[in-house]
């Protein structure tokens, strides 16, 4: 019963990829085959790039054109307008946070597959490098085995042998024989430059897998660490804080432009490659391998026969003669001459441990070890890789057009803080309903002054009032209102007394509004005497 093969079938959105449309520097269309020797290839993949910068150029042409709107409205701004409302602020500053954490997690997800498709690549490439490896070490020692310990043992048999024709005879066929297993041995393809070059594409693409990985994990923990700051700063409303979050808002913005264009470059030239990567794998090893061994381990067919079985063939059906020439050696030549045993029964070994390396070549060399660590690498790198740079580079989109919303929040609330700074400077600070001016601590010595402290301004006339200094005898009593404070307070709070019963008045007021203030400090000055009296 055969077993189930399994063919490898290019996802669809490699498809979708290698449509894309490949220019060169002139603006000159180019086959979108995937030849990476190739100048004008090479130039397509960096048009596909610039992707990212031409996206970086307009984020930062909206940026400056928001700011320049920015700026004309706050200048043609009514200075008695109403404060504007910073809801909408928040809300464009959470929304695009909300979508900055959103892209992230896409993007932890992408930088988990594209990492996994590739370590797949590399274990793949690592296991038919071992294969191959292997491979060729059967080879090596089976030729020299063959080549040098039967020869030598050989060149002893003759001179033992030299008297009897008969087993000289036989000892030349077997040397036949063995120029027949060397002859087979040497047309295995040379696999040692594929050996290395599996090794060396192994080893320099998880070196670099590395570090696009850590370089993406660091990129997506600034943007979380990004949103962070941005509430922290908006509620704090630090100026410095704010200056450095745009520092680093722009870096991400930067750094996600130019990811986008590297990601979007990467997916396409891995798409090319993997719609057609029999053609790209066959054109790359014609130096050392024919089209039909490459065709052979490529496709896996049942229809397809192998290129080595003849040989292998051949190879073993020589051992097998030699087996049998040694077993009549050892059973009629030994009586003979004792000496012979030794040398037969090392060629003996030497047969049996060269027919095991034989076997264990025909079962290396079979299609289906190396066919299924070559779709393997297909899969993780077409995939698995490719959806997850697909990820990647959606992650890439979002955050910077999240980032360059975040950056024209950023810029509206630096405008309103100075708004609100400038409100500020415009009160006056002899304003007694100002809570800057209520801001004083608690005087024992002016205690005793009663509530003239906050009306004897208005007397135009009495300026020249001073109150005597307070002795223990005459003093008279705190107000109530002041007993009062103190009782729950510990200080006397102004703010906390209506202002008629303080005698405090209002920085403006009408005539009718002055004869009413008037005629109550009358009274209270008939009730405390003539203690304030010159």
């Amino acid at each position: 019963m055969a077993t189930a093969r399994l063919d490898y079938v290019a996802p669809w959105w490699t498809y979708w990829l290698h449509n894309f449309p490949h220019f060169n520097f002139f603006f000159q269309s180019v086959d979108s085959t995937f030849r990476p020797e190739e100048e004008s290839y090479q130039q397509s993949l960096v048009v596909l790039g610039c992707v990212g910068a031409a996206g970086l150029g307009l984020s930062l042409l909206v940026l400056t054109a928001y700011l320049a709107c920015l700026c004309c409205c706050r200048n043609k701004k009514d200075e008695d307008a109403k404060r504007p409302d910073t809801c909408c602020v928040t809300w464009a500053a959470v929304v695009a946070g909300l979508v900055i954490c959103s892209a992230v997690g896409v993007g932890f997800y992408g930088n988990s597959e594209t990492n996994d498709g590739v370590y797949q690549l590399t274990y793949s490439l690592h296991n038919a490098n071992h294969t191959l490896g292997s491979i060729n070490n059967l080879v090596t020692e089976t030729l020299s085995n063959v080549d040098t310990g039967l020869r030598q043992h050989l060149e002893r048999l003759d001179e033992i042998f030299a008297t009897r024709s008969d087993y000289l005879q036989a000892l030349r066929f077997m040397r036949l024989m063995v120029n027949n297993v060397i002859r087979e041995l040497t047309v295995l393809p040379d696999i040692k430059k594929a050996d290395v070059d599996l090794a060396t594409i192994a080893d320099q693409t998880a070196f670099i897998e590395y570090y696009r990985w850590l370089a993406y994990l660091l990129l997506l923990i600034l943007d979380l660490v990004i949103c962070l700051a941005v509430c922290l700063g908006m509620a704090k409303h630090s100026r410095c804080l704010l200056i450095v979050i745009m520092a680093f808002v722009g870096l991400s913005l930067i750094l996600s432009w130019a990811s986008l264009g590297a990601g979007t470059a990467a997916a396409v030239g891995t798409s090319d490659f993997c719609v057609s990567p029999d053609k790209f794998i066959v054109n790359k090893t014609k130096g050392f391998l024919t089209a039909d061994v490459a065709h052979y381990y490529l496709f896996c067919s049942p229809n397809l026969p192998n290129p080595f079985q003849q040989s292998l063939t051949i190879g073993q059906r020589s051992l097998t003669t030699m087996q049998i020439q040694i077993q009549g050696l050892l059973q009629f030549s030994v009586p003979v001459f004792p000496t012979a045993e030794r040398d037969l029964v090392g060629i003996q070994r030497l047969l049996n441990s060269t027919e095991f390396s034989l076997h264990q070549l025909t079962a290396l060399l079979d299609c289906r070890g190396l066919h299924k660590d070559y779709l393997d690498a297909l899969i993780g790198v077409c995939y698995d890789g490719v959806e997850g740079l697909l990820y990647l580079s959606l992650f890439s989109l979002l955050s910077a057009c999240a980032l360059s919303a975040m950056l024209c929040a950023i810029f509206q609330v630096w405008t309103l803080m100075g708004s609100r700074d400038k409100e500020y400077d415009d009160i006056d600070e002899e304003d007694p309903f100002n809570p800057q001016a209520r801001r004083m601590s608690y005087n024992p010595r002016r205690a005793n002054i009663h509530s003239f402290c906050s009306y004897t301004s208005s007397f135009g006339s009495q300026a020249s009032l001073q109150p005597p200094p307070p002795s223990v005898s005459n003093a008279a009593p705190p107000p109530e209102y002041m007993n009062q404070s103190m009782l729950f307070g510990g200080s006397p709070r102004y703010e906390n007394v209506p202002l008629i019963g303080r005698g405090s008045p209002p920085p403006s007021y009408s005539p009718s509004m002055r004869t009413t203030y008037l005629s109550l400090t009358d009274a209270q000055g008939r009730h405390f005497g003539t203690d304030f009296q010159v």
